[in-house]
């Protein structure tokens, strides 16, 4: 190969690395810039609710208003919460049914002979 050849592939490779840098650098500054401004807005948010709560007026309304507008098409069931009555959990906290131990009549065992056990 000719020298000349080699030379100007290499000059074409950095001068298509530093293109595609400056593109990633440009991306990267974008996205620092949308970062910056969601973290204004949820410093925003927080001030408000502060606010509001000083005035001794429920903040919670005013949160999931601002959050709808941030998130324009949040799913409603996480936005609403459901209140559910005091459950006690069914089962003793003692009883593991992995474990083996406490509680439970039924256990299974394997019988004593099976078709495997060949004399």
């Amino acid at each position: 190969m000719e020298p000349d050849v080699v030379v100007r592939r290499q000059e074409a490779l950095a001068a298509a690395r530093l293109r595609m840098q400056e593109e990633l650098n440009a991306q990267a500054e974008r996205y620092k810039e949308k970062q910056r401004q969601l973290e204004e807005e949820k410093r925003r948010q927080k001030i408000a609710m502060w606010e509001s709560m000083q005035e001794g007026k429920s903040y919670k309304g005013n949160l999931k208003l601002n959050q709808h507008e941030v998130e324009s098409g949040a799913s409603t069931s996480s936005a609403v919460p459901k209140s559910k009555p005091n459950k006690k959990p069914l089962r003793g906290g003692g009883y593991n049914p992995l474990s083996g131990e406490g509680g439970g009549t039924c256990s299974w065992r394997p019988g004593r002979r099976g078709p495997s056990a060949g004399g």
